[in-house]
């Protein structure tokens, strides 16, 4: 087990300073926990979010309908399938291990979609069943072969993405292409919230994030515990709050004509929706529930789990099979975004931006630590990129080249914020 680290006084000092002297020293405690979380490897997202604000402010400068309506309705919709892969990566991150097969599951889930329903007549909602039961399937079956008969996560994994990938094939035969012209598969990609709506749910989300910070600082308090003062977690919500309602107002067209956003869009696009929903949900059940604990506990230390009484095979299970059937949902999206099936979406590539997007957001490679909440971040800062780079011309040689190194950066960081925090005691 680790010492105690001398920081967290110090960190305890800087809040209960601020909270007798008010807002300004609320402001210079926040600079001060900020730069000791710094130098104890305790980053956060915030070097993330800087990031993204850095790439968005650089696109914008040099193309002026970066930030438009329609552009970022379509970074959106490009970050869909992407996120929605990397929650799942995230989870098994978070036991210390990889899943190099979301990819390729996640393509077989789109064919599995075609064949039941535009070659075999099902109802879409029941393709959509099949896609996400069999995704699930898979991800238990991968996750009962590395947990019980001992064979690393990467073979297992790894031998996945040649399997299902040549299962795929089957499925979608000679042709290679299935073609899905079903109005509710077309709506995940191609439908938008009605504006009020959009703002419904803007405010419900900014709501829920006030609460939960405000009830989490309350806690720590009772509990005894150093918490951040109010008015500085009433600033984290004014600044949510912005981003939130200037987005929402953007995408609903309300700066049209503008001379920075100028065009008009539909609305939030429903495949938004669907990632901010899966980001919550798994974001809930990671930091609100004992299964999310366990999930923690384990990439931890796994012998130290199951000393304590954690079913570890269990929960190792059950980790790769809800990244199984969020490769399901992927392939829903995917099939949605591209009205069919086919074989042109490379495998490897798709878990490759996955894995990328996960490290990025923050998740560390080592287990244990990492939030939901970064599959959304680095799906952004990919996104973001590969999108910035269209637009001002480069091809995707440039955009590889880019990726690979803010990967490499996102790594190294989190390297060093391991260095950090072993020599602070708290690794």
């Amino acid at each position: 087990m680790a010492t105690a680290s001398p920081e967290p006084s110090a960190i305890e000092e800087a809040v209960e300073q601020a909270k007798k002297a008010g807002f300004g020293s609320a402001l210079k405690a926040l600079v001060q926990v900020t730069w000791l979380r710094l130098r104890t490897g305790e980053l956060g997202a915030a070097p993330v979010i800087v990031a993204l604000a850095a790439i968005w402010a650089y696109f914008q400068y040099k193309e002026s309908v970066f930030l438009s309506a329609r552009n970022l309705s379509n970074l959106i919709l490009q970050i869909g399938v992407t996120g929605t892969l990397a929650i799942g990566i995230v989870l098994v991150l978070l036991l210390g291990e990889i899943d190099l097969s979301v990819g390729a599951v996640m393509i077989l889930s789109s064919a599995l979609i075609g064949w039941s329903i535009t070659n075999h007549g099902w109802a879409w909602y029941w393709g959509i069943v099949l896609a996400i039961a069999v995704s699930m399937a898979i991800g238990a079956f991968q996750g009962a072969w590395f947990a019980l008969i001992g064979v690393p996560s990467f073979v297992v994994t790894l031998a996945g993405l040649l399997a299902w990938s040549g299962l795929q094939q089957h499925v979608l035969g000679s042709e290679g292409t299935i073609n899905v012209f079903e109005s509710h598969i077309n709506a995940v990609a191609f439908s938008y919230l009605p504006h009020v709506w959009g703002w419904i749910l803007a405010i419900a989300a900014v709501g829920l994030f006030g609460l939960t910070a405000l009830y989490e600082a309350a806690q720590r308090r009772r509990a005894g515990l150093p918490a951040v003062p109010v008015a500085v977690v009433v600033i984290r919500i004014a600044v949510v709050a912005a981003i939130a309602f200037v987005a929402t107002a953007i995408l609903n067209g309300e700066f049209a004509n503008h001379w920075v956003f100028g065009d008009y869009t539909s609305g939030i696009p429903t495949a938004g929706v669907i990632l901010l929903g899966l980001v919550i949900f798994f974001s809930l059940v990671t930091t609100r529930t004992r299964f999310g604990r366990y999930i923690f506990a384990v990439g931890g230390s796994a012998e130290a789990s199951r000393r304590a009484g954690i079913n570890v095979s269990m929960i190792r299970i059950s980790v790769f099979a809800l990244s199984g059937a969020l490769a399901g949902i992927g392939g829903l999206i995917q099939t949605a975004r591209l009205n069919a099936a086919s074989l042109a979406i490379n495998p490897g590539e798709v878990t490759l931006e996955a894995i990328s997007a996960a490290v990025i957001g923050g998740t560390s490679l080592f287990g244990g630590r990492g939030s939901v909440w970064s599959a959304l971040l680095g799906a952004l800062v990919i996104g973001s990129v590969a999108n910035g780079l269209d637009l001002v011309g480069q091809g995707p040689d440039v955009k590889l080249m880019v990726e690979g190194a803010i990967l490499l950066l996102a790594v190294t960081v989190d390297a060093i914020a391991r260095r950090g925090r072993a020599a602070a005691g708290r690794a």
